[in-house]
Order: structure tokens, then C-alpha cells, then sequence
């Protein structure tokens, strides 16, 4: 299977740098969906979503004509107590420094582990491709879900930062061999 794995367009939260995450439903930014428009992502028979508005919008934009699913689990990581902010704003705070010492590995003050989000994301991920009943299909979600399923399933395989992507952008990966390459979204 075809699994065509898009970021979210950029959002006036991801321009002023802050953590954005399942707290905050906040739309595309009129730059974010101009950039949209301007990208070029493949044809595919089903669409899945993050429930998030950013994501939904995204998913709009590039395949209008089609129902998205929309996939609970796909939502951001929760940012807890880093909900909102920059990273000018944490500069400084021991808590901050905390869980950057710890790789992101820490859970945040209040919210999730970076290994709880991945087994949520990935969960979800392995449940929609097996019921997808299609040979392709675009999972438009956030940066953080994809770099979770792409450390579980691609070959040769990476770590979680290894795949970080842009607003807008995103990988395809076949399924089940692993193969992947980036999307030439802008």
C-alpha cells in the first residue's frame, strides 16, 4: 500500500515558533494555504485525517473531491504546561531545560511522553492500513505522527528526528517493504 504521509499547513502558531499541540484548534494561517496551493501531492483512493482544524483544512485543500476519515488518534502530541508557548518564552525555565537534557524524551510537564504519542500514533496508523481496503491513501496529520510512524516502518530505518518535516510536506511509504521518499510539496 501507497501511504502518502502529509504535514499540516503552517498555522500563525507554527510562524511565531510556539508549541501548538492537541490543546489548540487553530486554523491555517493565509500563508500556510497559499503554500498549499502551490504544492504538487499525489492522486490517492482514501484519505485519512487528524481531527485537529489545521489538518481537516489541509486535507480540503488537497483532495477536495474526497471524504477524509477523521482518525482521533491522529491528534498532536499534548504539550501540557508548553501548550502555547515559544521557545523564547521557555528559554530558561527548569522545566524546559529538563525535558531538552532528557532528548524529548520526557514526558512534558502535564502531558504526554513522546513514547506515549508514538504508540498512540502508530496504533492508529497500523489499524486505519489495515482496514484501508485500498492501494493508496494520504494521512494528513502532524509532524510529530509522522516521524512516529516512520521510525516503526521505514527501511532502512531511522530515529524519530530523522524524519522531521516541514508544514506542507511529508513522505510516501509503501507498505508493507518500507520504502520512502520525501514529497516534493513546496
Amino acid at each position: 500500500m501507497k501511504c502518502v504521509l502529509i504535514r499540516h499547513g503552517k498555522t500563525a502558531g507554527n510562524l511565531a515558533g510556539r508549541y501548538i499541540g492537541c490543546r489548540t484548534d487553530e486554523p491555517l494561517c493565509p500563508e500556510g494555504i497559499a503554500q498549499l496551493r502551490e504544492g504538487r501531492y499525489p492522486a490517492v483512493e482514501r484519505v485519512f485525517a487528524s481531527p485537529l482544524r489545521r489538518c481537516r483544512e489541509t486535507a480540503r485543500l488537497l483532495y477536495p473531491a474526497m471524504e477524509m476519515e477523521i482518525v482521533e488518534d491522529f491528534r498532536e502530541c499534548d504539550f501540557g504546561a508548553f501548550e502555547g508557548l515559544s521557545y523564547a518564552d521557555l528559554n530558561g525555565r527548569a522545566d524546559y531545560q529538563a525535558w531538552l537534557d532528557s532528548g524529548g524524551e520526557a514526558p512534558f510537564p502535564g502531558g504526554e511522553s513522546k513514547a506515549e504519542f508514538s504508540r498512540r500514533c502508530v496504533r492508529a496508523f497500523a489499524a486505519c492500513v489495515a482496514r484501508a481496503g485500498v492501494s493508496s491513501a494520504a494521512f494528513v496529520v502532524h509532524g510529530g505522527t509522522i516521524m512516529a510512524i516512520l521510525e516503526k516502518y521505514a527501511r532502512p530505518p531511522g530515529t524519530y528526528y530523522d524524519f522531521q518535516v516541514g508544514n506542507g510536506q511529508g513522505y510516501a511509504l509503501d507498505l508493507p517493504e518500507g520504502r520512502y521518499r520525501k514529497l516534493n510539496g513546496r
